[in-house]
């Protein structure tokens, strides 16, 4: 792989409106300006919690960083705030989490955050997040259309249609989960 390569893509919005909590993410996976695949997955739910997330980087390491918020999530009893503050501490400073690449966007019926390898856990002021290379478009979207009639999970999809057609690096395939 030319190092000058980098993969791209994913856009996540995450909103809450009218009693749901919508976690959104594309498909697309490219590296460079070449398309990987088009209908990953980057929406995850943990059932046994009532926690959703989307994650934007690296699939090993988001996927190895949604493990390790199941396990905080079981250790302190489904308690969100508390297990993304842990994780976040841990991924900030454990040697091999520190260099994992991704941001993640999670949900609980109660709060809202996004968790990077920085140590940040931040909780938006109005429920809306947007992360990935995209995530910038589909939250001026969502920002707008959360004052319309449109639904939860319609203003996600429309979010995302947005950031599709402005960012190369997101696409229309939409992965959703909701609580």
């Amino acid at each position: 792989m030319n190092t000058a390569e980098k993969w791209h893509g994913t856009t996540i919005v995450l909103l809450r409106k009218g009693g749901e909590t919508i976690v959104a993410g594309d498909g697309q996976v490219s590296l460079g300006n070449t398309v990987l695949k088009s209908k990953a997955k980057k929406v995850r739910k943990i059932d046994s919690r009532g926690v959703i997330a989307g994650f934007a980087g690296s699939t090993a390491d988001a996927l190895t960083l949604f493990e390790r918020l199941e396990a905080k999530l079981e250790k302190h009893a489904g308690n969100l705030q508390r297990a993304a503050v842990e994780l976040a501490k841990d991924w900030r400073s454990d040697k091999f989490l520190r260099r994992l690449e991704a941001l993640m966007a999670v949900a609980d019926k109660n709060h809202s955050f996004i968790i990077s390898g920085t140590g940040d856990v931040l909780e938006p002021e109005d429920g809306i997040i947007g992360i990935g290379s995209g995530g910038n478009y589909a939250l001026a979207a969502a920002k707008v259309l959360i004052e319309t009639d449109m639904k939860a999970e319609e203003i996600a999809r429309k979010a995302l249609k947005v950031a599709s057609d402005i960012c190369v690096f997101t696409n229309n395939n939409v992965t959703m989960e909701k609580i």
